[in-house]
């Protein structure tokens, strides 16, 4: 397990010992997506579930707090009161929502809490001073509670003032989540299993660059999908036609092609493509047997004979890294190539981590979100820490 041997170094739940009764004011990541009212995937809520638990257990009294969308203000589309009542429901509790983030009903909304019950503030961005990390918001917020815990790892990343602010003013520990998704993306990098396999897929070259630097240093294969791979194409003089294609990431993806000739590591890249006419359920679909992409074509997919390869690479590894779709996985003509790496993931022998983002949304979709070691919750957190950043939410924390 790449966890083994990988020290977190910041005070967590193990730490925090408290009377019963004492406010405790959690930050989790309930950044989940509604429609009609309704949360339509409570996978993070689920993920909050341990602390939570654990924090009811021992009597306190839970303020949480979480970010949802991205409002510009008050913005009733964007409230919390939906995933209060999903909580509510796998808890088989009441869950209590506050009107306000901070204020007269948050506060009293805390007092009136029992131990063991849960008061969920509003959005925390329906505040300006939210993502500002402003001083005055940090410090209101700290005054609902007595200790802080931080488990919302997909904002981690973010200097906010529920995230990082907060911990200035009170004890502060890390939940159960946040833990296990250090300690395990930090251990894919530091002691892995060998071989480790890298698939990275996307867009853009330029979002995953560092990335790419850094697993070009550790890992034994890079395997590069998605829209990515033509930035690679092209820095190679190979037709991309109308694909998706980034001048910017032509030049860093030149930089990666001679870094790959004098590095340990095998940076794979396709051999076959699926292309259509448009981007679209519905476009016309050629399997093309080399790379090259014609004009009024664009590549969206790898080929059978890619995603064959790509599965055997990942079935010899000892741990295997996923982030990011081998092509448009959301169109059926073109959900494949993601597909064959997702049931690869799925089979694999080694142990298993998925970056989150739309790697995950896909492993999701293919109903093989069960049958891997770990699924991260976050998405640019997972990115920025495997690139070897500090995370300012995990750095506010007491050290242990």
């Amino acid at each position: 397990m790449p966890a083994s041997g990988v020290t977190f170094g910041k005070k967590t739940l193990r730490d925090l010992k408290v009377e019963r009764g004492t406010p405790v004011v959690l930050r989790v990541d309930f950044n989940v997506p509604l429609k009609d009212g309704e949360v339509t995937d409570d996978a993070r809520i689920r993920a909050a579930l341990p602390a939570i638990e654990h924090l009811r257990e021992a009597g306190t009294r839970i303020v949480a707090c979480s970010h949802l969308g991205r409002p510009k203000g008050a913005d009733p589309a964007t409230s919390l009161a939906p995933v209060s009542k999903r909580l509510g429901d796998l808890l088989g509790e009441r869950v209590y929502q506050a009107p306000e983030v901070i204020g007269p009903e948050a506060r009293r909304g805390a007092a009136r809490l029992e131990p063991g019950e849960i008061l969920v503030l509003e959005n925390t961005r329906w505040e300006s001073g939210e993502t500002k990390n402003d001083p005055q918001l940090a410090e209101q917020l700290a005054e609902l509670g007595e200790a802080f815990v931080l488990d919302a790892f997909g904002s981690a990343h973010r200097a906010h003032a529920s995230t990082a602010g907060i911990a200035k003013h009170l004890p502060s520990y890390a939940g159960p989540l946040l833990e296990k998704e250090v300690t395990t993306l930090r251990g894919v990098i530091e002691s892995p299993e060998r071989p480790l396999v890298v698939v990275l897929g996307g867009a853009k070259v330029t979002d995953k660059v560092a990335l790419i630097d850094r697993f070009l240093d550790i890992s034994d294969a890079l395997l590069i999908g998605g829209a990515m791979c033509f930035a690679f194409n092209k820095a190679k003089g190979i037709e991309t036609g109308n694909s998706l294609v980034e001048d910017a990431g032509v030049l860093l993806a030149k930089g990666a092609l001679e870094k790959a000739e004098d590095s340990g590591c095998d940076l794979l890249l396709p051999t076959d493509l699926v292309a259509g006419d448009d981007f679209s359920a519905h476009a016309s679909v050629r399997k093309l047997d080399g790379v090259a992409v014609e004009e009024g074509w664009m590549g969206l997919d790898i080929g059978p004979q890619t995603a064959e390869r790509y599965a055997q690479e990942i079935k010899q590894a000892g741990t295997v890294f996923w982030n990011g779709p081998m092509g448009a996985f959301e169109l059926d003509p073109f959900a494949a190539g993601t597909r064959a790496v997702a049931e690869a993931v799925a089979d694999a022998p080694g142990y298993t981590v998925i970056g989150g983002g739309d790697s995950g949304a896909a492993i999701a979709q293919f109903g093989l979100a069960d049958r891997v070691d770990w699924l991260s919750t976050g998405g640019g957190a997972s990115l920025e820490l495997l690139e070897g950043k500090e995370l300012p939410g995990v750095e506010a924390l007491d050290d242990a």
